[in-house]
């Protein structure tokens, strides 16, 4: 039965009662299972190992109620199907289950899923894996044969699993230096899938803790270095993280940026034909940007590689919505920054997408804008030719990320240029050339 307007007027209502009021940014990120485990695996009193209880209960009971039916946790492709990071969350998963020796059923359901679709999913990328999985999933299969869980791999999927642990070697030995180095993710912030003679002592974790008492703001290797050292900095940290989100899960990075949240979710409403009926909420979000934008300027901006991910995410997420020409361009005047982007092209993924789609409103003489263009562009198509993506981004590491970055930097071109043909034909035969 076709809805009414005040129907569809009463729903709106409702959606923005629900959703926009009293906005809480947290609750449009999906949380991630690998982290939310990670926390699950967390003892009450490391002082009292007999005590064997979950110091964050809520976690615990996350992971028992997300699995899915097929067997998996973890993030889905665009069609409902595993992705790549289903392995080292479902692992996760089944170890915080195995430690408190509950959900029985759900570890087998997720042990069974593991042994039918690894092949398939690893056979996907081609031995081109992206750095976080080579460095995170031989990790999780090694803590979960620690526990005793008999993953029990097909004979003929081993050759390759011995080339995901040999492509971990390869990244340990280059990049010694846990927490330093060109590469970023450092690989401290992997801390608690590190093997033991990379393993960092309590005294290299104190130092590179942040002031919010995070390692590197990863909610899985703050638990890890928690667990390690006993630190109140850290179970501050991860008790302010449960208090924010850990009824809904954990994100895979917190503190997130609440501005680019909201962003983000001006983004998808305008891309799901609903931006009209929540025009002073987009307004609201945007306005708020901008004044906090023009408070700011590039010489203030955090040249750390993440800050400047998530800076120029903000920004061209936000110059596509409000075209605030010139304030795209920035990175650009920085060598180091650019340096950085160019170096660590899996985590700049999506970021870079989002810019090359930003130019798409330039005009002719915006020689600014065609440059951060071509610069996308170019390192857009390494990302594909590589076939990875981001570290700390779920979407990115995904094939249907991999087939829009290909249709963008191969077809979108040719597609708006045939479009303004089109346009311009029709300009003409109707005489208003």
């Amino acid at each position: 039965m076709e809805l009414s307007k005040d129907s569809i007027e009463a729903l709106v209502k409702t959606m923005k009662e629900e959703m926009l009021l009293d906005i809480d940014p947290y609750s449009f990120v999906s949380p991630s299972a690998y982290d939310t485990a990670w926390l699950a695996m967390v003892l009450a009193d490391s002082n009292q190992p007999c005590s064997m209880e979950p110091m964050f209960r809520v976690c615990l009971d996350w992971v028992l109620k997300n699995q899915t039916q097929e067997g998996f946790w973890g993030e889905c492709d665009a069609h409902g199907n595993p992705t790549l990071e289903s392995l080292p969350a479902t692992l996760a998963s089944v170890i915080a289950l195995k430690k408190w020796n509950v959900g029985k059923e759900n570890a087998e359901k997720g042990l069974a899923f593991i042994r039918a679709n690894a092949e398939n999913l690893l056979a996907g990328h081609q031995n081109q894996f992206p750095r976080w999985f080579a460095i995170v999933f031989p990790g999780m299969i090694e803590l979960a044969r620690k526990t005793g869980l008999d993953l029990d791999f097909p004979h003929h999927l081993k050759g390759l699993l011995m080339d995901i642990f040999f492509e971990r070697e390869q990244i340990l030995e280059s990049d010694k230096e846990l927490a330093a180095g060109d590469a970023y993710p450092s690989l401290l912030s992997y801390l608690e899938v590190l093997p033991s003679l990379y393993a960092a002592n309590e005294q290299e974790i104190m130092k590179n803790l942040s002031g919010d008492g995070s390692l590197f703001q990863s909610p899985s290797a703050t638990a890890c270095a928690f667990m390690a050292t006993g630190n109140k900095d850290c179970l501050a940290y991860l008790q302010s993280l449960i208090e924010k989100c850990g009824n809904n899960g954990v994100p895979p990075t917190y503190p997130m940026d609440e501005e680019l949240i909201k962003l983000g979710l001006a983004n998808q409403l305008q891309r799901l034909g609903l931006a009209e009926h929540f025009t002073q909420q987009i307004e609201e979000i945007l306005t708020q940007f901008y004044q906090t934008y023009t408070k700011e300027s590039s010489s203030e901006k955090s040249n750390s590689v993440a800050s400047v991910a998530t800076q120029l995410q903000k920004d061209s997420l936000a110059f596509r919505l409000l075209r605030m020409h010139g304030s795209l361009c920035w990175f650009l005047n920085d060598d180091e920054i650019v340096d950085h982007i160019e170096k660590n092209q899996e985590f700049f993924s999506s970021v870079l997408l989002n810019v090359y789609r930003a130019t798409d409103v330039m005009f002719s003489g915006e020689y600014e804008l065609e440059e951060a263009r071509s610069f996308s562009r170019k390192v857009l198509e390494k990302v594909v030719s590589k076939g990875t993506g981001s570290d700390n981004d779920v979407f990115t590491k995904s094939s249907t990320f991999q087939r829009m970055v290909s249709y963008f930097v191969a077809c979108y071109d040719e597609m708006v240029i045939e479009f303004v043909r089109h346009i311009y034909t029709k300009y003409v035969q109707f005489g208003f050339d």
